[in-house]
């Protein structure tokens, strides 16, 4: 239990990191760059801290696929990304993914 509160955590951390890296102007603004390395770093650390007890696979497939949608769904709906049915049709084969990889199984 505490292994997932960690990953949303380090979900949260990397998706802020990554809205950060948008405003951050190519390294140009020193606050979002400061967030963006600072971001990423501790994201690291909890992904890092959720391996001691959940196994790789799902780990990261949970990770990469939940931060995925969580930026597609903010770039849809606060930065004025274009929301097409074949992005949200994507999200949903992503969703799907991992929901299998957790269904498979091969926690320790």
């Amino acid at each position: 239990m505490v292994a997932y509160l960690l990953l949303a955590l380090a979900i949260a951390v990397e998706v802020a990191a990554t809205v950060a890296l948008r405003s951050s102007d190519g390294f140009t603004r020193l606050v979002p760059s400061l967030i963006v390395v600072s971001g990423y770093a501790v994201a690291f650390y909890l992904l890092a801290l959720v391996l001691r007890s959940m196994p790789v696979s799902v780990t990261y497939a949970v990770w990469s696929a939940v931060g995925t949608a969580a930026i597609a769904v903010i770039g849809m709906t606060a930065l004025g990304e274009p929301a097409t049915a074949l992005k949200i049709a994507s999200l949903v084969v992503i969703v799907a993914g991992v929901v299998g990889l957790n269904a498979a199984g091969g926690a320790r």
